[in-house]
Formats: C-alpha cells, structure tokens, sequence
C-alpha cells in the first residue's frame, strides 16, 4: 500500500501547523479576508483540519457539511473563481513556507482544486 499525501507531509503536525499558517495568510489577504468576518476561526481552523486529513488520505473524522452546502452563503456573497485562485496560490504558499516537496505541493493542490466546482455552485 502507497503511503498517503497525509503521511508524506508529516501527518497531524504538519496539518495542522499548515492550516493556522493558512488562515494567517488568508486573513491578511484583502481579496478574500471579508469571507471570514464574523467566523469562528477556531471552528473554522478544526474543521478544515479534519477535512484535509480526510482529502490528503489520513483518518477520516470529517463531519461537516459537503463543499456545495458550506459554501452556499459565501456564493451569494459573490465567491467567485477569483477568489478560489487566491485561495490556491495561500495554500501554495503555505505548503511552500512548510518546506513540502514540490510534487507533494501539487498533489495538494490538485485535491483543492477538484473542490472548486462545488465550493462555488458550478
């Protein structure tokens, strides 16, 4: 059996470590931190920890709502594919600033980006 993308980026330290860095990016990021006003960013944080872990192919304990519902609201507030691409480029720099191998950054990437369909109500 191959070793996940879970285990190859080091687990649930690497995890979460690489979404608080993430969150930090992406609240100080003028295209998109208004999506997050009024959230519970600890909420927030556990929830994309446990969702990751599920996508990278770690222990599956994701319980919150599919993409396409979660993102519902944030749609009719214009999400839109300009801010999924901001996004990606703070995962890329997150995985980056986390020293991951390239390939494994691309991997990733290549999971978030099946999501974008869903997360933006295509």
């Amino acid at each position: 059996m191959s070793e996940s993308l879970y285990d190859k980026i080091g687990g649930e330290a690497a995890v979460n470590a690489a979404v608080d860095i993430f969150y930090r990016k992406v609240l100080a990021d003028d295209r998109i931190s208004r999506f997050f006003d009024g959230v519970d960013m600890d909420r927030q944080a556990a929830k994309q920890k446990a969702f990751l872990t599920m996508a990278f192919g770690g222990p599956n304990n994701y319980t919150g709502e599919d993409m396409r519902r979660g993102h519902a609201h944030l749609v009719a507030q214009g999400l839109n594919d300009s801010h999924f691409d901001a996004v990606m480029e703070n995962i890329a720099a997150t995985l980056t600033e986390l020293n991951v191998p390239g390939d494994l950054i691309a991997q990733a990437a290549a999971i978030a980006e099946s999501t974008r369909n869903d997360v933006l109500g295509k």
